[in-house]
């Protein structure tokens, strides 16, 4: 039996318990996001474009079996005590090139404005579906289609609490388009990447996993 196999179906979802985790009003999550290039985007947005390369995107392919514009919207976002490191190293993780300047990268931190209930892909539950802990590394593709089913077993659930591949098992999130009244009204930090105030703990994380800085 492989340790990460194709998802089981919905109706097998539906039998199995869903474990889940709160992450309660007032708690701060980061991401990046670029707001120049080819499809420049703003903080607070999600991406109804999919499914990408991104591990939990839970679209829909259309009926030629390709990424399209969609009801279903992502933001994947870190948090804890890690949430900066993580997102350098999950966005630059194909390159491992921490670029300051192309597409103009921007860290932005948030206080959830209300509780939102995730799916939690960090203990037992991925074994517990017919999985393993290799959905958090394993093939994307899978993954995503992993994603898309659990988004229509669990209704209830507004995204996916999962480990961080590329930084040390910290907490990672898929938040669904569900989970968008939790959005605030404005972020509490909001900076370019090349802005110095950034330059020390970009050093100090480019350092530390080996990712060249420019």
């Amino acid at each position: 039996m492989p340790k990460f196999p194709e998802p089981p179906g919905i109706e097998a979802l539906h039998q199995i318990p869903v474990e889940t985790q709160e992450l309660p009003a007032g708690t701060t999550v980061a991401r990046i996001f670029f707001a120049a290039g080819d499809n420049p985007t703003t903080w607070d947005i999600f991406r109804y474009y999919g499914p990408s390369a991104s591990r939990f995107d839970h679209h829909l392919l259309d009926g030629n079996g390709l990424p399209q514009v969609q009801g279903r919207g992502v933001m994947y976002l870190a948090a804890g005590n890690k949430s900066i490191p993580t997102c350098l190293a999950e966005v630059f993780q194909a390159t491992r090139i921490i670029d300051r300047y192309s597409r103009d990268p921007i860290l932005v931190g948030f206080e959830l404005a209300k509780s939102l209930t995730f799916l939690d892909l960090r203990g037992t539950f991925a074994t517990v579906v017919g999985a393993s802990m290799a959905i958090h590394s394993g093939p994307r593709p899978r993954a995503r289609r992993w994603a898309q089913q659990f988004y229509e077993a669990y209704p209830e659930v507004d995204g996916i609490l999962y480990y961080s591949s590329m930084y040390g098992n910290a907490p990672a999130v898929a938040l669904f388009e569900r989970g968008q009244r939790a959005l605030p009204r404005r972020p509490i930090f909001h900076r370019e990447l090349k802005d110095p105030v950034l330059a020390s703990i970009l050093t100090e994380t480019a350092k530390k996993i080996r990712y060249e800085l420019i």
